[in-house]
């Protein structure tokens, strides 16, 4: 771990064009973090997002943006890992998971099966 942390202390840059993106230790955590927590999300609603682990990831990171950024509420203790705040994120989670079922329950619902007994 101390060969990992010291090759990611000041992170890889990747430069494309005029752009660049650097990957850094904090970064990975984060998408760590992300991905248990989108999990968690998905097993609590019962309901699984597309793309698998990358949809979780996203709804995580989208839960994330949406609690800390948009919806703030400061009455809630945290636990920080990282600087991630995790309940706010399960939380953030939660809400887009169960929005997509909201949304998406319709359209499957009344599919009527392929085959023909």
């Amino acid at each position: 771990m101390l060969a990992f942390s010291t090759v990611l202390a000041s992170g890889i840059t990747i430069r494309i064009g005029s752009g660049s993106f650097t990957i850094t230790l904090g970064f990975l955590i984060y998408l760590l973090v992300a991905a248990v927590v989108g999990v968690v999300a998905e097993s609590i609603v019962g309901w699984r997002l597309p793309f698998g682990i990358i949809g979780a990831i996203v709804a995580a990171l989208v839960g994330v943006w949406l609690m800390t950024n948009v919806i703030i509420i400061s009455g809630i203790g945290d636990i920080y890992i990282q600087g991630v705040p995790i309940i706010r994120a399960l939380i953030g989670g939660i809400i887009l998971v169960a929005i997509w079922h909201l949304i998406t329950y319709p359209f499957w619902h009344r599919r009527r099966r392929y085959y023909r007994a």
